[in-house]
C-alpha cells in the first residue's frame, strides 16, 4: 500500500466503524474499480473519522476498496463536529454534492490524444469509450484568377 497523504494514524481496518446512517451505497463493481485505482495511485486522501462518534464520516468506499485489496491498515484523520446534526450533514453532503458534478467527456477524449497509452479503468469512469479523433473539415475558399478574374472555389 502506497500512501501519499497526510494522516493522523494508520488504523487496523477491522477497528474502523461505518457511520450507521450513511445513506450512500457502493456497488461491488465500483469497489473493484476503486481498489484498482488505489493499487495504481496509492491513497491520496485519508479516511475521515469523527471524534464525536468515532465513526467514518468520509471514506466508506475507500475502506471497502482497501479491504478488497487485502490491506490491513488505513490512513485516518480525525475531525471535530459541533453536534450530531453537523456530523450527519457532513456525511450526507459529502455524498450528495459529488452527484452534482458533470464530466466533460469530449474534453477527456481530447486530453487522451495527448497522453500515452492508459488503462481507461484508471480514470474511474463507468462505460467510457474513446472517440476516434475527428477530422477537421476543410472549408471551401473562394479564389480569383489573377489573369482572367474568373472566380472559383478551392
Amino acid at each position: 500500500m502506497k500512501i501519499h497523504c497526510v494522516y493522523s494514524e494508520l488504523v487496523n481496518v477491522d477497528l474502523l466503524k461505518p457511520f450507521p446512517r450513511n445513506r450512500n451505497s457502493h456497488p461491488q463493481d465500483q469497489i473493484e474499480r476503486l481498489a484498482k485505482l488505489l493499487e495504481y495511485q496509492g491513497l491520496r486522501a485519508p479516511i475521515v473519522v469523527s471524534k464525536r462518534s468515532g465513526c467514518i464520516v468520509k471514506g466508506h468506499g475507500t475502506l471497502a476498496a482497501i479491504k478488497q485489496n487485502g490491506w490491513t491498515t488505513a490512513p485516518v484523520v480525525y475531525q471535530d463536529f459541533e453536534s450530531d446534526e453537523q456530523e450527519y450533514a457532513y456525511v450526507q453532503s459529502d455524498n450528495g454534492i459529488a452527484a452534482w458534478s458533470e464530466l466533460d467527456f469530449s474534453g477527456i477524449n481530447s486530453d487522451l490524444a495527448d497522453l500515452g497509452p492508459l488503462d481507461l479503468d484508471l480514470l474511474g469512469l463507468k462505460s467510457f469509450d474513446i472517440d476516434p479523433p475527428q477530422k477537421k473539415e476543410k472549408k471551401p475558399k473562394e479564389a480569383v484568377c489573377p489573369s482572367c478574374f474568373h472566380q472559383f472555389t478551392v
